[in-house]
């Protein structure tokens, strides 16, 4: 896939752009007319620093309202278009963009549309220029592909092609079929853009809400796939006007969109049945679970740690050979503490405290996933290792932790036991707590990150996003999504925090950046894991005695089971397909706290008990101002 970008897809000054777009590993720009007009250099200036950054110019845009004006109008616009040229001229490009008429003057008509194109054509010729007509969705009255595309055939001139836009198609729910039946060579450029679905103005909608493609509820794959199927072999261009964008770090956002097409053409270019693709990318990884959590702390703070989870039943059963390293284990949960004074996980707790810095994903083959994130733009990471040891895969994630890569192949399925000494401890006094594996993963995320860290996931691993969730703070709103795969075996809440007045913003301020917040554990059975527990001296949240008075009321629950319920300071929730039951601790450092979870064939994550479970967390945070103790 040829991939470019528009220039009013990202923030920044021009110079800056380009140098993003070429890092990104982008082989085209669009030059987007306002981004030209506020800098201080000529045409050829611009033209030099995209060629010199090894990006071809794909277009200049956009030239607005020209077909199908009025005589006493009619001159003028092509006097525009002649002036377009010149500067596209210099840029050294051979494209203009012109998107269909909004002007409340313009006449509709076809033929009319098409006169005027055969003569623009005409013009663009004699300079060795080419023009692509673009159905805007809400043009006056030209707001289809279709009928931009019959205009293009009655113009019948080999200047005058089509610019397809996939959110000017979609968001109208056209007929993606109709593509396929476009001569490829009239096809002159194609620009991707997803978006979200939210039921607004279809121009605002555009101009705020537009996102990369996989990143939003559009199906770009199909769209893409129709271009494909025609035989296209030109530029795939990002056109993404967003808020959130426009305000991000002008490198991170031009590498998203890389790693967007790169999944993007991966899925068109991937066999429906077979799922051979013909790209050398490995399929998405399939993940069967969550290999451990690893947390960094200091000696001190690793002591509490290891108290803290003796009261939620895990044994220490081994130390590292060679690092201050422990691994606890229960069910088939293991977390790791390191408390080493060097290393990355050192660097870690130095930037963050203690903290859940790093996770372990057990897929099929770890070698195929770390080279489709790799060949997605994944940062590889690699610490050295003692001899004989094993070094495991692993990449950096969006905020810069670590996601480590394991299989059953060779070494990597038993690193614990190569790794590790297992260490002998009195774990007589601890109860059995009955929790069986990690359920699922809370990490509390920038809200402007969180596009980026759904398609980090979605992209590299086989999972799907569900659709976005408002999780009502007393501080404010935070937006959660979850990506999980089919089977339940990793699941991974994301909440995108806008302030730091909410629960999950102080998290993240205080841990400067994102960080996993939550663990929730599964158990066979609530009730005997929180007997347990108490026996253990855990020490869960207390959840206001108000809450047990409605739950009951709104599920019709018998008095005798809301006290059981009310005495454990369980949170219960139902929906279609089962129930739900959760307990959590009380907070750890900063907002970090762990939850043991019961899930019934429900679906869900408790949403509607969010704000009951946040109001009793936030009375348990140390009040702004005070030091820490």
């Amino acid at each position: 896939m040829k991939t470019s970008i528009a220039t009013v897809s990202i923030s920044g000054e021009l110079p800056d752009k380009l140098t993003a777009i070429s890092k990104a590993g982008y082989s085209g720009v669009e030059i987007f007319e306002n981004d030209f007009l506020a800098f201080d250099g000529s045409p050829a200036d611009v033209g030099r620093m995209a060629r010199d950054s090894g990006l071809e110019i794909t277009l200049f845009q956009p030239f607005r309202d020209f077909e199908g004006m009025p005589h006493a109008f009619r001159q003028r616009t092509f006097d525009r278009a002649e002036r377009k040229f010149d500067i596209m001229q210099e840029l050294g490009t051979d494209l203009l963009l012109v998107c269909s008429n909004v002007s409340t003057a313009s006449l509709g008509g076809i033929d009319r549309a098409a006169e005027d194109f055969h003569e623009l054509g005409e013009r663009a010729a004699k300079r060795g220029l080419r023009v692509g007509y673009e159905a805007l969705a809400w043009g006056r009255h030209i707001n289809d592909h279709r009928d931009a595309w019959e205009i293009v055939r009655r113009a019948d001139h080999n200047a005058i092609g089509l610019v397809l836009d996939s959110f000017h198609t979609l968001s109208r729910k056209i007929d993606i079929n109709s593509i396929r039946s476009i001569p490829k060579e009239k096809i002159f450029i194609v620009q991707l853009a997803d978006a979200p679905l939210i039921g607004m103005d279809l121009l605002y909608w555009s101009r705020h809400f537009r996102c990369m493609p996989g990143e939003g509820d559009l199906p770009v794959a199909a769209f893409a796939k129709a271009v494909s199927d025609t035989g296209y072999d030109g530029y795939f261009s990002l056109e993404i006007f967003n808020d959130q964008f426009r305000g991000g770090s002008t490198r991170a956002i031009a590498a998203d969109g890389y790693r967007s097409l790169i999944y993007l053409a991966d899925q068109i270019g991937r066999d429906k049945d077979t799922g051979a693709s013909a790209s050398a990318m490995p399929a998405r990884a399939k993940v069967n679970g969550v290999g451990f959590v690893e947390f960094t702390a200091d000696q001190d703070d690793a002591a509490d740690l290891d108290g803290i989870l003796w009261t939620l039943g895990f044994r220490k059963t081994a130390v590292h050979r060679s690092k201050h390293v422990s691994l606890y284990r229960q069910g088939d949960i293991r977390l790791i503490v390191n408390s080493e004074d060097k290393g990355f996980a050192n660097a870690s707790f130095a930037v963050h405290g203690t903290s859940a810095y790093a996770v372990a994903l057990k897929v099929d083959d770890a070698a195929a996933a770390m080279r489709r994130a790799v060949a997605l733009g994944a940062e590889p990471f690699s610490q050295a290792v003692v001899a004989g040891e094993v070094e495991i895969p692993a990449i950096r994630d969006i905020g810069g932790g670590v996601v480590y890569l394991l299989d059953d192949n060779g070494k990597l399925g038993h690193f614990d036991e190569i790794d590790f000494v297992p260490v002998e401890e009195d774990h007589a006094a601890i109860a059995d707590v009955r929790l069986v594996t990690i359920d699922h993963i809370a990490q509390t995320v920038p809200y402007e990150d969180l596009l980026s860290w759904l398609l980090f996931y979605t992209s590299i691993f086989d999972t799907e996003k569900t659709p976005m969730v408002d999780i009502i703070d007393p501080g404010g709103v935070v937006r959660s999504q979850v990506v999980a795969n089919t089977t339940g075996s990793l699941r991974i809440t994301l909440n995108g925090a806008e302030n730091r007045r909410t629960l999950a913003g102080h998290f993240m301020a205080e841990k400067f950046g994102s960080s996993i917040q939550h663990i929730a554990f599964q158990t066979s059975d609530i009730f005997a894991s929180a007997s347990a527990l108490r026996q253990n001296g855990f020490k869960p949240l207390v959840i206001s005695p108000n809450y047990y008075g409605d739950v009951e009321a709104r599920f019709g629950l018998e008095p005798e089971f809301t006290d059981r319920l009310r005495a454990e300071n369980i949170l219960y929730d139902r929906d279609d397909d089962g129930e739900y039951f959760q307990l959590y601790s009380t907070t750890y450092g900063e907002g970090f706290f762990f939850e043991l979870v019961e899930r019934h064939a429900y679906r869900g994550y408790g949403a509607a008990n969010a704000p009951f479970r946040i109001a009793a967390l936030r009375k348990r945070l140390r009040p702004e101002g005070l030091p820490k103790a």
